[in-house]
């Protein structure tokens, strides 16, 4: 099998990497002498993480997509753009195309999967979820015989740290997020991690494998963690749970729900304790029930593990002739936001006088919202006080018209914070 790779980065260099390192083992495993011909890079002299020796290199990636002798193409360079014109160029000249961009398959995976079944070949994207977890494999194959009724995961290794080390050390969002760009675990512009964007496009394939839905980014409800403050840490800890960024999906009466936001977990739930810059997606099938996958969402080796996993499939033969290569998708409705149900924490700075969480509470019980739990903190010479509170469950119109009307009385000083909590049961 002649490989042809379109990008020597990070990723292209540990998938060379573990080629050459693991050579004996996947040939023990696939019987086939996997060899990479032919590599597409930006710059010939810059230095690489791995050996180029036997490739040819060029810097038009298009002599990779168009070249008779390349059997297999991994697109590795990320973007929308002009990835998706090479990988529909290789699929239009038959060749089988693995992927690790998560971004161009949210968004135009549909339209691909297509191509690739009308083409006869295969389009594999194992590595774009979750780095070297392999949830997609196990979505599609280990969990085949569970209806799946929910998947819950971090799935952004960047703000898990910041969280972790939000939690752990009591530092502030934008300390953490430079220590992040730093140690390069976040981007200069740092928007698709820290605002969910990221997550949102491994949600939208999660769902699609999970319950066989079209893929549609566009349906996914998107909150980052930028707005979490040290008072909403302090207070979630001290409540019992943790603040995870999670992406959420689930299938209730027909209808697929997807939401990616600041989560408080219960600190028993092991989803709760996945610190730093680690993984985990947590799946409940009706058969099985829950199962956590746990590993390392990113990095060189990790990601090239996922995608020489989908090398391997396409070698063996492995690989599903199921309609668009991995499934079906059918066209499924989507649950509006305002309808989904789910408990909430709310934090409200207010002015400490008597009656204000009288007339909070009585607000609760006009929109038919009752409350777990209640914690105040004062925190400043004007007798401010924070507020925070745990309701049952409830609808999020509701939760949305309470807090329009608390909003609204003259002692809040501030805009009120509303974070989902997720029980994971």
């Amino acid at each position: 099998m002649n490989i042809g790779i379109l990008g020597l980065g990070t990723v292209g260099g540990g998938v060379v990497n573990v080629l050459t390192k693991n050579q004996a083992e996947i040939m023990r495993r696939t019987g086939a002498q996997i060899q990479i011909t032919h590599a597409a890079i930006r710059d010939i002299k810059q230095s690489r993480i791995c050996s180029t020796d036997g490739i040819q290199l060029t810097q038009d990636p298009f002599e990779i997509v168009n070249n008779d002798s390349i059997d297999i193409v991994l697109e590795l360079i990320g973007g929308t753009t002009l990835a998706k014109e090479l990988v529909e160029v290789a699929i239009k000249n038959g060749k089988h195309v693995i992927t690790a961009n998560k971004a161009l398959i949210a968004i135009h995976g549909n339209e691909l999967l297509t191509l690739a079944k009308d083409n006869n070949t295969h389009l594999l994207f194992e590595a774009s979820v979750a780095g070297g977890i392999p949830i997609l494999k196990s979505l599609e194959q280990g969990l085949s015989a569970n209806q799946i009724e929910m998947v819950a995961g971090i799935i952004n290794g960047t703000g898990n740290f910041i969280l972790s080390e939000m939690c752990d050390k009591s530092r502030d969002f934008d300390n953490v997020l430079k220590e992040a760009q730093e140690l390069g675990y976040a981007e200069a512009d740092p928007t698709f991690d820290v605002e969910g964007i990221d997550a949102a496009h491994k949600l939208t394939i999660l769902s699609a494998i999970a319950f066989g839905c079209e893929l549609q980014f566009d349906k996914v409800s998107t909150e980052g963690i930028s707005e979490i403050s040290d008072e909403d840490m302090i207070f979630a800890t001290e409540l019992g749970y943790s603040i995870k960024h999670l992406g959420i999906a689930k299938k209730l009466d027909g209808k697929i729900q997807m939401r990616v936001h600041p989560t408080l977990i219960p600190k028993t739930k092991l989803l709760a304790n996945v610190n730093g810059v680690m993984n985990a997606v947590l799946v409940k099938g009706n058969a099985v029930g829950p199962t956590l996958y746990y590993g390392a969402g990113a990095g060189d080796e990790a990601t090239a593990s996922a995608v020489i996993a989908d090398l391997i499939d396409v070698i063996k033969n492995t690989v599903s002739n199921d309609t668009l290569g991995w499934h079906s998708l059918k066209a499924m409705p989507y649950q509006n936001q305002d309808d989904i149900e789910s408990i909430f924490y709310l934090r409200l700075l207010a002015a400490d006088k008597p009656g204000v969480l009288a007339d909070i509470t009585a607000i609760f019980v006009n929109n038919n919202i009752s409350v777990e739990a209640v914690m105040q903190k004062q925190i400043d010479e004007q007798d401010n006080a924070h507020i925070a509170i745990i309701t049952n469950q409830v609808k999020t119109s509701d939760i949305n018209t309470a807090a329009a009307e608390i909003q609204k009385h003259s002692s809040i000083q501030e805009k009120i914070k509303i974070i989902h909590v997720e029980t994971l049961d």
